[in-house]
């Protein structure tokens, strides 16, 4: 069954089958023979530590709303990851950040709209005030044995490996 919201060949417009590909079945256009390879999303997440701290958002709408996790958001068609992740950290902690390291690469889609691709960075404050913006509530450090309700595993899995 074709998922999701192509149904007509991007090429000629013609309405799309279903057709075996590369080993799975994909919408496919029975006119042109173009085929749909549906890209995953990717998304950052940055950890921040401060001694037996963790700098945490809360998350402002849905999924998971008002439960907290890492500094975290999609990466744009064309940005640098790393770039994402400075980004997103600006946007909802206030703050800036360097000293950006790979931590690890998950695979995990914890809901449907979610990315399948998480990059998880560590880095330090830089500068700014410590505010929430942009999709989160709040931002605040936790000590890391007094965690409020976290919204995804991902974010157990980070903590837990990270700390």
């Amino acid at each position: 069954m074709i998922e999701g919201t192509i149904q007509y060949c991007p090429l000629c417009g013609t309405g799309l089958i279903e057709r075996s590909h590369t080993g799975r079945m994909r919408p496919a256009c029975p006119n042109c023979h173009w085929v749909y390879f549906p890209d995953p999303k990717v998304a950052v997440s940055v950890l921040i530590k401060n001694k037996d701290q963790v700098l945490l958002v809360q998350r402002r709408y849905d999924p998971q709303k008002g439960h907290w996790t890492l500094p975290s958001g999609f990466v744009d068609a064309g940005e640098d990851p790393k770039l994402a992740a400075e980004r997103e950290c600006q946007e909802e902690t206030g703050l800036t950040i360097i000293n950006l390291k790979l931590l690890d690469v998950l695979f995990s889609q914890e809901h449907p709209r979610g990315a399948s691709i998480l990059i998880v960075y560590s880095a330090n404050i830089q500068g700014g005030e410590l505010r929430s913006g942009d999709d989160a509530n709040q931002a605040a450090f936790f000590r890391i044995n007094n965690l409020p309700p976290l919204a995804f595993e991902s974010t157990k899995q980070i903590l837990n490996s990270f700390f």
